[in-house]
């Protein structure tokens, strides 16, 4: 198994904080470095209480690329604020190719950055993952970008003429950084729809339907709920002609046959099955010709941390379940 040095771009973030968790302990992974400039100096557990006495080192306040360079295999996890890697990616590449690293490093990216650029990889794992051996600029997809394309994805197959998505997340998908609609007090006993029909998601989703000969009709309005990890999406649409639940479901285990990680349940998914995992769970239902499809998944993992280390194991052609393997925390 290639052994690779993590170096993770701002470490100290939720999504940070993930990467730190899976990675620590992928057989894998080398050596783990994680920058944060205004936690220069602290150790990881100072702002990631969790990792407490299980995940050593400390933030440094800029990457050390010269210490990447005798690196077999330098890898980069990008967990930067939106804009902020576009910002430093001319400086990086000058420097990279400088200490002969420009070829060699493999960079995934958790922003928004470079999710619509051609020159990298889009990340989501569970469409053509052949896509990712090899790939060394990988932009991993968004969270609600991930839960509305694992159940649109498998409507392509007769592209209805109509889709309506509600989907629900948790507070820890604005980061960490606390606003109005994060803290606590102002969202622990509320519920209500944000950025209705306008989410930046939705020009991944739609590329990505695209991709498949779908230009899907999709009206989605995202939801603030009262809980911290997690997301719920349901899709409703028009059935195929003497479709019923049996055949949806059928279809759906077809499509996802193979992918370890995306799980079809009888019923309503839960998020508390998912939260702290790589696993995405789908349950459908069928009725008087409309369907309804259902994803759980855990925002900071499926959503993000836990499907771009999916990414690195796909793109080092290791099993995408390599270091992920685990079940989340049951109860929430």
């Amino acid at each position: 198994m290639s052994k690779v040095d993590v170096v993770i771009l701002g470490a100290s973030g939720y999504g940070g904080g993930e990467l730190l968790r899976w990675l620590a302990n992928h057989p894998a992974v080398k050596s783990l470095r994680g920058t944060a400039r205004t936690h220069a100096g602290k150790p990881f557990h100072a702002q990631h209480p969790n990792l407490r006495g299980l995940v050593d080192g400390a933030f440094e306040a800029a990457p050390d690329w010269a210490a990447l360079a005798d690196s077999a295999f330098p890898v980069v996890f990008s967990a930067l604020p939106h804009g902020e890697l576009a910002k430093l990616w001319p400086e990086c590449q000058t420097e990279w190719a400088r200490l002969g690293l420009a070829g060699r490093i493999t960079v995934i990216d958790l922003s928004t950055d470079f999710r619509l650029d051609p020159a990298w990889v889009y990340g989501l794992v569970d469409w053509k993952p052949e896509r990712m051996k090899g790939a060394t600029r990988i932009a991993n997809p968004g969270c609600f970008a991930t839960a509305l394309q694992l159940a649109l994805l498998p409507l392509a197959a007769w592209k209805p003429a109509f889709v309506a998505v509600t989907a629900a997340t948790g507070s820890s998908g604005s980061g960490a950084a606390p606003s109005d609609t994060t803290h606590h007090p102002t969202r622990a006993t509320d519920f209500r729809a944000y950025k209705m029909l306008s989410h930046q998601h939705e020009a991944e989703v739609l590329r990505t339907l695209a991709a498949e000969g779908w230009e899907a009709p999709l009206s989605f309005v995202p939801q603030s709920a009262p809980m911290v990890r997690g997301i719920f999406a349901t899709a409703q649409f028009p059935l195929p002609a003497g479709m019923d639940a049996a055949a949806l479901k059928a279809h759906f285990e077809a499509f996802y046959r193979g992918r370890f990680f995306v799980r079809i349940v009888d019923g309503s998914p839960r998020v508390a099955a998912t939260t702290g995992s790589a696993f995405a769970d789908i349950g459908v239902a069928a009725r008087h010709g409309h369907g309804a499809v259902m994803v759980a998944l855990d925002n900071l993992g499926k959503g993000m941390a836990a499907q771009a280390v999916q990414n690195l194991n796909l793109a080092l052609g290791l099993p995408e379940w390599t270091g992920l393997k685990m079940a989340g925390g049951y109860p929430g």
